[in-house]
């Protein structure tokens, strides 16, 4: 009894000094955010940041649109089965919803755990495709010139130390060469004070230039985030209101979406952070599906739709030529047809398939990590041809991807299906 007294005697003490210690480094550092990441998740259950954490900051409303464009159902809708092998991996990743659209009627939908149709739900950067079509809306209104300005024109914190060279078309391209640290796990990253803190225009201003711009692809989230400060600047429209009336309300949505600030009556978390239903994402796929247009109306200019979707002429960090990425824009090519998709954290994903006029979408908790390839296997020829369209690419969307082309290929058979 008495060595387990001890023991917990010494236990409490290093507890307690480590306490003490992580304190002191978070008042020494001033990386006060920690604490609300702390409360945020660990303290109630939690070990990083969720789909469902909109409660847990502050918030805009951007309202539906007046008029809803129906979701039709397909003369089969629901009629495919899921086999247990599916099943199990949506169980095991944690999957929300599933939702097939094919020539713009439901073709197949599903929702888990406690998940509606009516549930929202973080985007995570699935939004930072949005911010990008808010540029191009924004250069059609003539707000911006085109996306090669100078982002000094519009934030004057990047008019010098070589700052003054990047555009908006590096932001747009994950290439400006910027200092940001990208993590999901990291507590000290500039993701974390990003997604927790209370200064979004600080910490993405105070960066430094690193690397030249325009030449490497590197996902940031704090090159979406200076997007959205840009849009704002340049139109002099709150952001929230900007998204709600040049898109959300355009595009026929059924119900409010919600947009994570930094504070109250803050600044949008514009590299994340939407919170919307799976249906209303399932629009934002069909304006992506159909070149920017919904219901007869041009939303995205086709001009700077035709950029979104075409790979930037950039080089990947493991030393090829990039094909998965346009203007903040997901692409695929390693399939029967080009795929422009979404893609969030944990899995949030809007593919769309053009050729195939298919739109998919997941929803969940968890994703696979990417693929890894290391630049001395791509430089095997036969490895690399077999293997470039997957860079940057995870496994769990290629089988999303297959799978929903599965389903709609089995509405075409219907009339045996339901015998």
């Amino acid at each position: 009894m008495r060595l387990i007294k001890k023991f917990l005697k010494v236990v409490g003490i290093l507890f307690l000094a480590l306490f003490i210690t992580a304190n002191i480094f978070i008042a020494l550092s001033g990386k006060f955010y920690i604490y609300k990441g702390v409360s945020s998740t660990y303290l109630i259950g939690k070990t990083g940041p969720t789909i469902y954490d909109l409660d847990q900051f502050e918030f805009s409303t951007i309202k539906a649109a007046k008029k809803t464009f129906p979701l039709y159902h397909s003369p089969n809708y629901n009629f495919f089965q899921l086999n247990i092998e599916d099943k199990e991996w949506f169980k095991e990743l944690k999957t929300k919803s599933f939702i097939v659209l094919k020539n713009d009627s439901l073709v197949f939908e599903k929702y888990y755990e406690g998940h509606t149709e009516e549930t929202v739900s973080n985007s995570f950067s699935a939004i930072k495709t949005l911010v990008a079509i808010l540029v191009g809306i924004a250069i059609e209104d003539g707000n911006i010139s085109n996306v090669d300005d100078k982002i000094c024109t519009y934030l004057p914190e990047f008019c010098s130390e070589g700052k003054e060279k990047i555009t908006i078309r590096h932001l747009l391209t994950m290439s400006s060469g910027l200092s940001w640290t990208e993590s999901t796990k990291n507590p000290f990253s500039n993701n974390a004070e990003s997604y927790y803190g209370t200064d979004l225009h600080q910490l993405v201003t105070q960066q430094t230039l690193i690397t030249e711009p325009g030449k490497t692809f590197n996902y940031q989230s704090g090159n979406t985030q200076l997007l959205g400060f840009i849009v704002e600047k340049a139109t002099g429209i709150d952001l929230t209101e900007y998204a709600q009336t040049r898109i959300w309300q355009r595009i026929g949505t059924e119900h409010e979406a919600y947009w994570s600030l930094d504070k109250e009556n803050g600044d949008e978390k514009s590299f994340c952070c939407w919170y919307a239903t799976s249906r209303d994402y399932a629009r934002l796929g069909q304006l992506l599906l159909h070149e920017g247009e919904i219901n007869g109306e041009q939303i995205i200019p086709i001009d700077y739709f035709k950029e979104m979707i075409k790979p930037a002429n950039i080089q990947t960090k493991v030393n090829t030529p990039n094909f998965c990425y346009g203007l903040q824009t997901w692409l695929y090519s390693g399939g029967k047809h080009q795929v422009n998709y979404y893609r969030g954290a944990n899995g949030q994903y809007i593919i769309t398939v053009p050729k195939e006029n298919l739109v998919i979408v997941r929803l969940g908790e968890k994703r696979n990590p990417n693929y890894i390839f290391t630049a001395e296997e791509l430089k095997n020829k036969s490895f690399y041809e077999e293997n470039k369209f997957k860079v940057e690419q995870s496994p769990d969307f290629i089988r999303y991807l297959e799978l929903g082309e599965e389903i709609s290929t089995f509405e075409k058979n219907r009339v045996c299906v339901k015998n």
